[in-house]
């Protein structure tokens, strides 16, 4: 067993500035998606859509990014384009404030749809940076970064409301402001960036050599551990979009609660998701990706079946935390996964991983929602946690990655 002592001396090999530099990118970045399905009822009161073109608006911030990320992964990967970083944050917050001041609702559909897709540029390259700067550890470093994700998403409806109920549908602008100031601040960075990466991964070549481990091997890709780990984000993006699209509405219309209460399921949920995401990347670092990966999943479906089949608000709440950590610690180890599993081709895995695991599940809602019209809603929580049991299994199907060609 052998100690980690090469980390007392030389500079620090996770880099951290520019950790929390893409961590607060990302934070820019998702929190327009986070934000939209509390703007939603604003549209309805504000432009005067119906149901149907609100669920139009959140099928067009999902659909277009689920199927462009893996391209964008795939362009970082041919080449360094950090500039994609400044281009996706940019996009994504000025076609979010400009929502707030279209009534054309084409318009605001366009306007989300581009939305989508700049969160998608964002996502592989900035992930790539993240593998560069954090050769010394990993799952805390990807850690360190999704909590600007799961913040954004935490965070961004409580800005929402904050805004409209402050300044009207004009206070989307705030989005734009934001988004512009995050992007020039990228693009100053971006050299810097560049430089710290290249001087990491030469410092991960002279460890590899010294220590003989892995020295010298051409990195591989193993699609066939690929496919395995996309499977299981399939059924894990559709539990966790399940239970953020259905829990308040299980706890108002079966458990009998107020519509506060509901609601503040899933902001429990989002906050605690900052605190179990760093755990979850510690805890990767020192006991290994698949075992925490295995180990969150594992859990998740006896406390998310307390909490569906209880019948009780009270224990709905006590699993509150739980939920949170066993759906959030291992999100760093799914993209590390990824991007062990496709070593040549770290920015489409990271597409996948990181931007298709959040976006996917909004696809696979409407067909949850047509089996909880036609089932009801107790019926369609049980089926999540079918699915989260399938989830889990899934994850003891995937191999260690390849060390060679």
């Amino acid at each position: 067993m052998k100690t980690s002592t090469h980390h007392a001396k030389g500079p620090d090999p996770l880099n951290k500035k520019y950790l929390y530099l893409l961590a607060a990118a990302h934070l820019s970045n998702d929190i327009n998606t986070g934000s939209l399905p509390a703007l939603l009822p604003f549209f309805v009161s504000f432009y005067g859509m119906d149901y149907t073109a609100i669920a139009g608006l959140m099928f067009a911030s999902s659909f277009l990014s689920s199927i462009i990320q893996p391209l964008f992964g795939w362009l970082a990967d041919k080449g360094s384009r950090q500039w994609f970083m400044a281009v996706g944050v940019f996009f994504a917050g000025t076609s979010l404030a400009l929502t707030g001041f279209v009534t054309d609702y084409w318009l605001i559909f366009a306007a989300v749809t581009v939305m989508g897709i700049a969160t998608s540029i964002f996502h592989p390259e900035a992930a790539r940076c993240v593998n560069g700067v954090s050769q010394g550890a990993r799952g805390k470093g990807m850690s360190i970064f999704s909590v600007g994700g799961n913040g954004g998403f935490g965070f961004g409806p409580l800005l929402a409301v904050f805004l409209v109920t402050t300044f009207g549908m004009h206070g989307l602008a705030f989005y734009g402001i934001t988004a512009i100031a995050m992007s020039l601040l990228l693009l100053l960075a971006i050299p810097h960036l560049r430089r710290a990466i290249a001087a990491n991964q030469q410092k991960a070549q002279e460890k590899a050599a010294a220590e003989s481990k892995d020295a010298g091997q051409p990195a591989v890709n193993d699609w066939h551990a690929f496919g395995r780990l996309f499977v299981v984000i399939l059924f894990r993006s559709t539990v966790f979009t399940g239970i953020s699209s259905f829990l308040p509405l299980f706890c108002i219309q079966a458990l009998g609660t107020s519509e506060a209460i509901g609601s503040m399921t899933l902001s429990i949920i989002s906050i605690a998701g900052v605190a179990a995401t760093l755990f979850g990347g510690w805890f990767a670092d020192r006991h290994g990706y698949r075992r925490t990966l295995r180990l969150g999943n594992f859990l998740l479906v006896p406390f998310l079946a307390i909490a569906v089949f209880s019948g009780s608000i009270y224990a709905v709440y006590a699993m509150l935390l739980p939920l949170s950590f066993a759906m959030l610690a291992p999100y760093s180890s799914f993209v590390v996964i990824g991007q062990e599993y496709l070593a040549k081709n770290i920015g489409f895995a990271s597409g996948v991983t990181l931007g298709i695991s959040m976006s996917i599940g909004g696809v696979i809602a409407p067909a949850l929602g047509r089996y909880a019209d036609i089932y009801g809603i107790t019926a369609v929580m049980g089926l999540l946690v079918l699915l989260a049991a399938i989830c889990a299994g899934a994850t003891f199907l995937l191999p260690a990655r390849k060390r060679n060609a």
